[in-house]
């Protein structure tokens, strides 16, 4: 039998006092979100992408510069980007940073400087965030572009997002955010290092839908450089709807995360605990999905504990005025995850889920019904298996994608109004 004495880390607290603080909130997660409602229809800032981070070593980073590439998927006539220290150790130095368009693998086209205050260098305290001056340059929905960061000063450990599912580069030492070449960028990572964020200024607010959970809308399994994840999968199914232009799906995910403990070494901190910076701070959303419990299960909650966390982030998203949607717990044959106790403890979760949360979401995804092959619910039906009895494959995204309901969403507040 597993023991449940693991769970009384800090995001099991949050769970406890915001049950109880957060009763009076069930049913008010219709109400436009405070921030949109100011913003009117008038040109404004959103996100257009998104990177949950996380805490994880600095080596071999100091004087050397990062080229990593975004894929936004939102329009705009200016750009601004979010630089992080949040889990750093000690002060980030960063000595210049640099945005362009993305030619071949670490090439750009026409780089030009971004800077912070007027200035092209900042350093950053450690816990810090900074957001860039507007950049008048235009992006589109969809089109990569390419940001080099410089960096001089380096803690021992620094905020990253460790699962980008996205090739990036890493130069010689030297500063080569204005060099358009892949010259001098000879290892290549799998990260969003200190890149944290991107935000597009469109002649009218949009709608964002921001998923949030672990690996399995992290996107491991799909296609790396693939854009076959989860949320390029759902944002290319919006494209082509009513109003789907408007809509920006951002990824909030981060492998091996769990709801109810936070485990910064390995799986960052929890929605709950990260609730702040990774939701109610990302400009433009209006929708959240959480997907999520996987890992729970595997490190030995118990269904009940797993539900009562569930209720508590949908009872704090809409007391952020959100609209929330809840996702059930796919089959895995993984890391003891088809284990008697864990098979129960899952199926008292996703009927919970089914049949019990329409007091507290707006919506669920059926993610267990959709992927799980018809004759053995225990596992992935075999073409949307990644191969390692967890993770979807690209097909197996694809089809969780057009589970979403669509219909559900809140949509633009400004139907009609140009996208940009």
């Amino acid at each position: 039998m597993r023991s449940g004495a693991r769970w009384r880390g800090p995001a099991v607290v949050a769970v406890l006092a915001v049950l109880v603080a957060g009763l009076a909130f069930a049913g008010c997660g219709r109400a436009l979100p405070a921030a949109a409602a100011r913003a009117g229809c008038a040109p404004a800032w959103s996100a257009g992408w998104h990177a949950a981070q996380q805490a994880v070593p600095g080596d071999q980073l100091a004087g050397r510069t990062l080229r990593m590439v975004v894929r936004p998927q939102a329009s705009g006539d200016a750009v601004r980007l979010r630089l992080s220290n949040r889990h750093g150790d000690g002060p980030l130095g960063i000595g210049a940073v640099s945005f362009g368009g993305a030619g071949g693998p670490a090439e750009v086209v026409d780089p030009v400087p971004v800077l912070v205050g007027g200035r092209p260098d900042v350093r950053l305290a450690p816990g810090d965030d900074v957001v860039t001056d507007p950049l008048p340059v235009r992006v589109d929905r969809g089109v990569p572009v390419l940001v080099s960061v410089f960096l001089t000063e380096v803690p021992t450990t620094i905020s990253s997002h460790p699962v980008a599912m996205r090739t990036a580069w890493l130069s010689a030492p030297s500063d080569r955010t204005a060099s358009p070449g892949a010259g001098g960028f000879g290892t290549t990572l799998q990260s969003w290092p200190v890149l944290a964020g991107l935000e597009v200024h469109a002649p009218a607010p949009g709608a964002g839908l921001l998923l949030i959970g672990d690996s399995l809308v992290d996107g491991v399994g799909s296609t790396p450089d693939g854009d076959d994840r989860l949320s390029d999968q759902l944002a290319a199914r919006l494209a082509t709807g009513p109003g789907g232009p408007r809509t920006t799906v951002l990824n909030a995910g981060l492998s091996r995360n769990q709801l109810l403990q936070d485990d910064p070494p390995a799986g960052g901190d929890s929605p709950l605990t990260r609730f702040d910076a990774d939701v109610a701070a990302v400009a433009g959303v209006r929708d959240v999905l959480l997907l999520i419990g996987t890992n729970d299960l595997a490190a030995g909650a118990r269904g009940e504990e797993l539900v009562a966390g569930l209720r508590t982030f949908a009872e704090r998203a809409r007391a952020a005025g959100l609209r929330v949607f809840l996702a059930t717990i796919p089959p895995a044959t993984s890391g003891g995850r088809d284990a008697p106790d864990v098979v129960a403890a899952r199926d008292h979760v996703n009927a919970w889920i089914r049949t019990g949360a329409g007091r507290f979401a707006d919506g669920t995804v059926d993610a267990a019904a959709v992927l799980a092959e018809p004759g053995d619910p225990l596992r992935l039906r075999p073409e949307y298996d990644s191969g390692d009895g967890l993770h979807p494959s690209a097909a197996g995204y694809r089809a969780l994608a057009a589970a979403v309901p669509v219909p559900a969403l809140s949509g633009s507040p400004c139907p009609g109004a140009p996208t940009g």
